[in-house]
């Protein structure tokens, strides 16, 4: 049988196979973001990057990116597989779309982690009952193979869900999540055993590459929730379908090598949230691409460095499949030695090797930090109750005050208010400044007075500052876009309802006073 002039009668796919696939998802993904951005910018579609203070770039930008790569794998699909052949990719293609729909719902209208989280295992749960499932595993440095039996549903679902959120936990900084997910995919060519996998993996390499194209910074679009879930979850299927190939051990871990950056980066994390007493899955400002932005180091450069490490992994992961499973530990070990080498150069990183010193120190702050939760979403909440925003701006004073930040000030289109909560100079104090996503000039700095007032280190402020400090921007952003939602005002200081109380018993600005 020959379809648009492509042998798919045979299950060895050959190099034109492969090259068409690649061209075809490359085409249908740059034509299909050409006509989402054109949309975009005639205002026809409007899905920007949510008000949320974790992300790293303030200037709108559409979230739309992932329908590039969803037409060209549904395209790809029916163009170059055989359903009669290769039926579970009707399975694939389903669940994958199902994936996409919950990320991109949550585009258009945030849903919360707790939905999300239940929709996401939901699919996973209902492609294991499709017949995509881990069954079967090899143990580490052995050839030995174990049947997971009654463990398989739990350990499928584990794959596809944490497969699913890593590589949206990485999608934040232009370019990056879309570059690693290129380099996995062009593992996945090779471990798909030149089947079906390796067909949509070529197509999803072709697309990406076209993704870059608006992607890689300075960005035009992002891949949104649905983008990112919709390649988790399809890189978890192709892994699983590979792995039934034969090579159980060697399809599984060879994308976990591609994949070092993003875990580790995801369970540092994940320690740090947990010792400190914050929700495990609540976004925030410390990942190693905020950090490294922090330094300095400009986004092209940061992505091109992440690109670099990547590759290092990549070639440890097509090692890795090479071998089969064996010599397992020394691919470890080198991946060990290779993490503990890069950090060892970062400034911000040096401090994980004081493991007891970094535990010891998150212990004890962490009544402080679970306090400034609390008063984040109670700020949060008052968004929607508050007649304007200067009213807001005194609830940020109350809480800042409660926290022991020295001064707050507050940029809004119309002005800038600034109160002095204590009487201190600018010169003895160090100042937290959060600009507010999607408004280039609104932002908020918070100040706290050096504990030293020979000495203005950065590193004399106790470090729970720069996390309160954080919590704080995040609940005034949540509280002005719900103020802005119900109000439907510009983000202004002088927008006064009638309704409002008088304004001259509002607390007015203290400016700071002059130094001694």
């Amino acid at each position: 049988m020959v379809r648009r002039g492509i042998d798919i009668r045979t299950r060895h796919m050959n190099f034109y196979q492969l090259g068409f696939s690649a061209l075809l998802g490359f085409g249908v993904c740059l034509a299909t973001i050409w006509l989402v951005l054109r949309l975009y910018h005639q205002k026809k579609v409007n899905i920007t990057n949510r008000i949320e203070a974790h992300h790293s770039n303030a200037v709108a930008m559409p979230r739309l990116g992932g329908i590039g790569l969803v037409a060209a794998f549904i395209l790809t699909l029916l163009t170059t597989i055989d359903f009669a052949v290769y039926p579970f990719a009707w399975n694939i293609a389903i669940f994958s779309v199902a994936m996409f729909g919950v990320g991109i719902w949550d585009d258009f209208r945030p849903l919360g982690a707790k939905k999300k989280l239940v929709g996401q295992i939901l699919i996973a749960t209902a492609t294991y009952l499709s017949g995509i499932g881990i069954y079967k595993f090899q143990i580490p440095f052995s050839m030995q193979i174990i049947d997971l039996g009654e463990w398989s549903g739990l350990v499928t679902i584990l794959w596809v869900v944490g497969l699913t959120n890593l590589i949206n936990l990485i999608d934040g900084v232009d370019g990056l999540a879309g570059g690693i997910c290129l380099m996995l995919m062009f593992l996945m060519i090779f471990v798909g055993n030149q089947c079906c996998a390796s067909l949509i993996a070529a197509g999803m390499c072709g697309a990406l590459l076209a993704f870059l194209r608006y992607n890689f910074p300075p960005a035009r679009i992002y891949l949104g929730d649905g983008g990112a879930y919709f390649l988790g979850f399809l890189i978890a299927c192709l892994t699983i379908r590979s792995s039934q190939k034969g090579a159980v051990f060697a399809a599984l871990t060879a994308p976990l090598f591609v994949l070092a950056l993003p875990i580790v980066d995801t369970s540092l994390a994940i320690l740090r949230r947990g010792l400190n007493g914050l929700p495990l899955f609540r976004p925030d400002r410390r990942h190693i691409h905020h950090r490294m932005l922090g330094m300095g180091m400009s986004r092209r450069q940061l992505v091109l460095c992440a690109y670099g490490f990547t590759a290092f992994f990549l070639a440890l992961g097509f090692a890795a499949f090479w071998l089969r499973g064996e010599h397992f530990a020394v691919l470890v070990g080198i991946s060990l030695l290779a993490i503990v080498c890069v950090a060892g150069t970062l400034r911000f990183s040096r401090q994980w090797f004081a493991v007891s010193r970094v535990v010891g120190y998150s212990l004890e702050v962490r009544a402080e930090i679970q306090y400034a939760l609390a008063q984040s979403r109670w700020l949060a909440l008052e968004g929607s109750r508050t007649p304007n925003l200067l009213h807001l701006s005194q609830d940020v004073v109350f809480i800042a005050r409660k926290l022991g930040f020295t001064s707050v000030q507050i940029q809004l289109e119309d002005d800038v208010q600034q109160w002095q909560i204590v009487p201190v100079s600018d010169t003895e104090q160090h100042f937290f400044q959060h600009k507010l996503p999607g408004h280039r000039y609104c932002f908020i700095k918070l100040g706290i007075k050096y504990p030293n007032p020979t000495s203005t280190n950065y590193s004399d402020i106790p470090k729970e500052f720069c996390m309160m400090s954080e919590l704080v921007a995040e609940g005034w952003a949540k509280a002005i876009k719900s103020w802005q939602i119900q109000r439907g005002f510009p983000l202004r200081f002088d927008l006064l309802t009638l309704t409002d109380p008088d304004p001259a018993e509002a607390m007015p600005p203290i400016k700071p006073l002059p130094a001694p």
